[in-house]
């Protein structure tokens, strides 16, 4: 049962993830760059809180199926969704940084760029929860 879990925590994750890569990103950067800016900062203080304790969640439920099961499939989902954490924070926190020094700023010039490249780096976290969510099927199986 907590291996299921792990799969819907996941899958959850999946799928706000991609919602948020091809539909509410690329809506957003059709606005103009101040109000894209504008409307990024809130929707990624919200959407972070969900998906850290989807990953959080999903990653700890994958874990015990893992040890209780000793199924390896779900120690590699588990590993592969909490991998969410050190990516944002080593690889996408610093464009973060930048964009809401600009919204301080109120000095959007260089926001695009940056806008168009948090979309890529959040891309992966994509991957990452479509991959976890793989492995967590294939160790229900």
């Amino acid at each position: 049962m907590i291996g299921l879990l792990a799969l819907v925590f996941a899958a959850i994750f999946f799928g706000a993830a991609v919602y948020i890569n091809w539909a509410e990103h690329p809506a957003r950067l059709g606005l103009e760059t101040p109000a894209t800016l504008a409307q990024w900062l809130p929707s990624y203080k919200r959407g972070f809180a969900m998906q850290a304790s989807l990953a959080i969640a999903s990653g700890l439920c994958g874990a015990v199926a893992w040890w209780q099961s000793g199924n390896i499939l779900w120690g590699l989902g588990a590993l592969v969704i909490i991998a969410n954490w050190p990516f944002t924070l080593i690889a996408i926190m610093p464009t973060n940084h930048r964009l809401e020094a600009m919204l301080v700023a109120k000095d959007a010039s260089q926001a695009r760029p940056l806008l168009e490249s948090w979309g890529r780096l959040h891309g992966v976290r994509s991957v990452l929860g479509g991959v976890a969510t793989l492995l967590f099927l294939f160790a229900a199986a």
